[in-house]
């Protein structure tokens, strides 16, 4: 396993494109979420809303080149043939497919991290002094949505990894993932029948893990934090079952 870690990191940290979509990822998430809280209209009283979620809006985009990310660092080796040359060299696939998902969650939680602490930075500077609902890592709901939005970032990665070890191919890799991610939620908001809408929303990858980014209002919500973002990992532990499955009993 140690040398298979090795030559993903070595793959992942030689090659340009994983380290511009990485800053892709911080510049966005940070970028969007100081938008989101500079227009916002503040009083005394507060901000109208959950500001911990506002300032953790840019996740939104940020996710996308998380899963576009993660859909090239197999789909790449399937499109050039280099697929051959790292089952050859670690000839366990199941070894071969882990190293990959530790270095994907590695990369992806060192930008997450970034991206979700300066969101909430630019929200501490941009935003009044709210008093108790001022944004501080030492509340914990605050900490919790910080922390959680860069698991949910975590687990959007190993998602699209195992699709596209499934499908093989990155547009269609990166296709089924963002129209996992966002089609399923526009669907839901066009359902009619409250009870339909609301389980859709439960069962989504996005709108259920997202809602660990909830500090207020918690008992509105179709599905408590915690409950949503275990739906999340729900959904990537099954594709990369699937993906995993797949490499194993297919020809490279």
């Amino acid at each position: 396993m140690r040398l298979a870690l090795h030559a993903e990191w070595t793959k992942m940290r030689t090659v340009a494109g994983p380290l511009w979509l990485l800053l892709g990822v911080v510049a966005s998430t940070v970028a969007l979420s100081t938008v989101a809280t500079s227009v916002v209209n503040c009083t005394a009283r507060g901000c109208g809303g959950d500001t911990t979620r506002l300032t953790l809006m840019g996740v939104y985009p940020g996710q996308a080149l998380v899963a576009i990310l993660a859909v090239r660092i197999i789909s790449g080796e399937y499109r050039t043939g280099m697929i051959r040359a790292t089952l050859t060299a670690v000839p366990r696939r199941a070894t071969a497919f882990t190293a990959k998902a530790i270095t994907l969650t590695g990369v992806v939680a060192v930008g997450g991290t970034v991206a979700v602490l300066g969101s909430v930075l630019a929200g501490r500077l941009i935003l009044p002094d709210l008093g108790d609902q001022d944004l501080s890592l030492s509340d914990g709901p605050t900490l919790r949505a910080v922390f959680g939005t860069v698991l949910y970032l975590i687990l959007i990665g190993l998602l699209s990894l195992g699709v596209a070890t499934a499908v093989r191919d990155s547009a269609t890799g990166i296709g089924v993932t963002l129209g996992l991610l966002y089609i399923v939620p526009v669907i839901s908001q066009s359902i009619s029948d409250p009870d339909g809408q609301r389980l859709l929303q439960k069962i989504a990858p996005l709108s259920a893990g997202l809602t660990i980014q909830a500090t207020t209002d918690l008992p509105s919500l179709p599905i408590s934090p915690w409950a949503g973002l275990s739906v999340t990992a729900g959904w990537a532990t099954a594709a990369l079952l699937i993906g995993g499955l797949l490499l194993h009993i297919r020809d490279a």
